[in-house]
């Protein structure tokens, strides 16, 4: 099973110009809205046209521009799931699942009793959507892409019309149901989460190319860029600049960092997780800890409580010295978030906007791009 996809097509704030291949398998499509990840999909779905280019699935040709080869979406044999699902608001439960089949009346019952038992639909099959729950519209409209076994599944934000209860759930469901899909699947969002816990390949895009293309874990562990970075969740990012082999410094925040290992001269970023960093208040342990290397003096910003976690925006009083401030804005802020658990504290954190503290990073946590 293959995907190879090579188009280009001119939209309206920039062009989307992307090129890859898939096996079998889920690959995630991360990105901010907007960045041309649905309209990747659309492409591949025959829904829209690229200017050039060329899509082929398993040898079969789907669009070819120098050849004047484009196959009408009924010809694909793709599954697309779209945001709002797309369910005939006239017909049952069982009527939409068997929308899409071209076989006789015994062959469509077999398929769709298969799909109401794969799906747990079971007592659903006469209602109409408007009777169904978020939820089980999701699952019929998964069952009408299945029933009609399709060679590539694209699903387009399967997850953003549901709350955040159901949708833990049925991601959970989803994830059985396509460990015996033995296709290709590629699924856009814009929820890193979600890209993660589903997907063994991610590609991350944004204003219409692609950034990084590799596995889920190492694309998460080593990003490669900024942009890349800040979508799986690094919040601290800043310019930065090679003082020495051993040092550099993050020029938002007026730092610098040591290393035990060389420092590239090609890095123009530094970026730091927040679970990657220790902050402390305790004025013992800040003098003590001022001592190592990579602890700073910063002063309390802001202090944001969670459920379960407090983030604690702190900043060096000693400012800035980014000097690109239109990139600044675009990628990089002067405030460092770090995140303490409540259940790493026995009482209340006892920290204020203005209190000085300090924050120690592990040579570990620190990133450069």
């Amino acid at each position: 099973m293959s995907l190879e996809v090579k188009i280009k097509k001119r939209l309206k704030n920039f062009v989307l110009e992307v090129e890859f291949d898939t096996r079998e398998g889920i690959v995630g499509i991360l990105g901010a809205s907007g960045c041309g990840k649905s309209m990747t999909l659309k492409s591949i779905a025959g829904l829209v046209t690229p200017d050039e280019g060329r899509i082929v699935l398993n040898g079969k040709v789907f669009f070819d521009s120098e050849k004047k080869i484009n196959l009408p979406p009924q010809k694909r044999r793709v599954g697309y799931l779209f945001q709002n699902y797309a369910l005939f608001p006239n017909m049952t439960v069982e009527e939409n699942i068997q929308a899409g089949l071209f076989c006789s009346k015994i062959e469509k019952k077999k398929k769709v009793q298969e799909m109401i038992k794969l799906l747990r639909l079971e007592g659903l099959e006469t209602q109409y959507p408007d009777q169904l729950s978020g939820g089980q519209q999701q699952r019929v409209a998964f069952a009408r892409l299945l029933a009609y076994d399709p060679e590539v599944l694209l699903l387009d934000e399967p997850f953003s019309a549901l709350d955040s209860h159901l949708k833990e759930q049925l991601q959970i469901q989803l994830k059985e149901i396509l460990s015996h899909y033995d296709k290709t699947v590629l699924m856009v969002s814009h929820d890193r989460n979600e890209i993660y816990r589903l997907s063994s390949d991610i590609i991350t895009m944004k204003n219409g190319e692609i950034l990084q293309y590799g596995s889920t874990k190492e694309v998460f562990q080593y990003p490669k860029d900024p942009i890349t970075a800040r979508l799986i969740g690094y919040k601290n990012l800043s310019l930065a600049q090679k003082l020495d082999d051993y040092r550099v410094e993050a020029l938002e925040w007026n730092m610098i960092f040591r290393t035990t290992k060389p420092i590239s001269s090609h890095i123009r970023y530094l970026g730091i997780q927040e679970k990657g960093i220790c902050l402390r208040t305790n004025k013992d342990e800040v003098q003590r800890e001022k001592k190592e290397s990579n602890v700073f003096f910063m002063e309390v910003v802001d202090v944001l409580e969670e459920p379960y976690e407090y983030h604690i925006l702190v900043r060096s009083k000693e400012g800035d010295k980014g000097n690109n401030k239109q990139e600044s804005m675009v990628y990089h802020q002067k405030e460092i978030w770090c995140v303490v658990k409540k259940e790493e504290i026995k009482e209340e954190i006892g920290i204020k906007k203005g209190d000085c503290c300090t924050i120690s990073i592990e040579e570990s946590q620190i990133l450069f791009f």
